[in-house]
């Protein structure tokens, strides 16, 4: 876990968050500036930078993430209206916070069935 991260320091239970989820391999937690009704955090509890600090290795976690992603989102009610996953990778994509971690991203509108 990197010092002065602050995804380490909520996982270590040091920072607040409002979890959704958690367990051994990775936390879920809402965005404390959310983008949407509905935004939450997937982060894996091993600090990997970014996408590009990916290994063979990360294969089973980044699988595990994406499984958890459609298991929250029919958690919280955005499965079946639709919903967005996004992974900024490095600052001139976006990432803000160096500690891999998925944007799971909807609530706009329902959908009509």
């Amino acid at each position: 876990m990197a010092i002065d991260c602050i995804f380490c320091k909520i996982i270590k239970g040091e920072s607040p968050a409002n979890f959704v989820y958690k367990d051994e391999n990775m936390v879920v937690f809402h965005n404390i500036k959310p983008s949407a009704p509905v935004h939450v955090l997937i982060v894996p509890v091993e600090h990997i930078e970014s996408v590009n600090a990916l290994e063979e290795k990360h294969s089973t976690i980044i699988s595990k993430m994406m499984l958890k992603a459609k298991e929250i989102a029919q958690t919280l009610g955005i499965h079946d209206s639709g919903y967005k996953l996004v992974i900024n990778v490095e600052r001139g994509g976006g990432q803000v916070i160096f500690h891999l971690h998925i944007h799971l991203i909807g609530g706009w509108a329902k959908s009509e069935t």
